[in-house]
């Protein structure tokens, strides 16, 4: 998957929603919405704001129709269909895991958009869906639970954002600082990076690496581990310090941020896909991100090897040149 935040005029709309479940006594239950305006029931979702990433929209839009506070988890894959005035529209989903109690304690009312809320098995689910679509992408999250491989956790790729270039640079490459395009990146990127949870940041020492960021630390409130391993400075072209740091993370099972440069990535990609069986252009894609970008890697957390699940990218949203 390759996404990013609508371009001004695009013909296309893009949206976010989910899959949220819940777990009870072993039970399998998800979360649908009744909507008002289109007197349907569908899975919780919405269209892209201005300035946002796909991540980013859909952790508000099912705060703003559910009450949830979610965790994104694993991507399920994206509809498209065309609305009622042709334009074609694209949906990305996720699958966002909910607490029992959280579910109950949502502060949810019924507004002008969606009227109520219901919670289902799986099975009564696919009845009550108006459409196809939505039916599509709850078997791929029942395939996903039935496999043992619906728990994941991530480690999420970062390139850092638009740098001052070399040749206008009179300090060390590890100096260079963000342009004001840079920052811009690095800002609009942070709210999509920690709608995955993040729990542990490691960064390359370089200056553009920090900067770009600095924005995610402040927003989970945890401090950075800086790894010269993944600098651009320690660059060799085996990969052997790359290629065992992104083992350890994903031995440690726990949601992390690597934020390096573009000969890095794609070493660090290498090391993840010895667990996985996703083709190679979809690492390819992963691995070769633009400044300012980053790749999600979706792990099983079940399983005794971590498996790749699902792997995702996404680009800054749009600012001015």
């Amino acid at each position: 998957m390759s996404a990013g935040a609508a371009a001004t005029g695009s013909a296309t709309i893009l949206a976010g929603g989910a899959v949220c479940w819940k777990v009870i006594d072993g039970e399998v239950s998800i979360l649908l919405v009744h909507r008002t305006t289109h007197n349907d029931v569908s899975l919780p979702k919405g269209k892209v704001d201005p300035g946002e990433t796909l991540p980013e929209t859909a952790k508000r839009e099912i705060r703003e129709e559910t009450g949830l506070e979610v965790t994104l988890g694993a991507y399920l894959g994206r509809v498209d269909y065309l609305v009622p005035s042709n334009k074609p529209k694209e949906v990305h989903y996720w699958a966002c895991e909910v607490d029992p109690e959280e579910a109950e304690r949502a502060p949810f009312k019924s507004n002008d958009e969606i009227d109520a809320l219901e919670w289902l098995s799986v099975k009564k689910a696919l009845t009550r869906l108006t459409y196809e679509h939505d039916a599509d992408i709850v078997n791929t999250f029942t395939a996903l639970y039935d496999s043992g491989l619906l728990r994941t956790f991530p480690i999420i790729l970062v390139r850092h954002g638009k740098a001052i270039a070399p040749e206008n640079w009179d300090g060390t490459d590890a100096s260079r600082p963000l342009t004001h395009k840079g920052l811009l990146q690095a800002a609009g990127i942070a709210p999509g990076i920690r709608a995955f949870g993040p729990e542990r940041i490691v960064t390359s020492p370089a200056v553009r690496c920090l900067a770009t960021i600095q924005p995610v630390k402040e927003a989970v409130d945890m401090p950075l581990k800086i790894s010269k391993g993944i600098s651009q400075d320690a660059y060799t072209a085996e990969g052997t310090t790359p290629m065992k740091i992104m083992d350890k993370r994903i031995r440690k099972k726990v949601p992390t941020v690597l934020c390096s440069h573009g000969p890095v990535l794609p070493q660090l990609v290498s090391a993840a896909s010895r667990y996985g069986h996703q083709s190679e252009n979809t690492f390819s894609h992963a691995a070769h991100l633009r400044v300012g970008s980053f790749s999600v890697l979706h792990f099983s957390k079940d399983t005794e090897t971590p498996q790749i699940v699902a792997i995702e990218t996404h680009e800054a949203p749009a600012t001015e040149k």
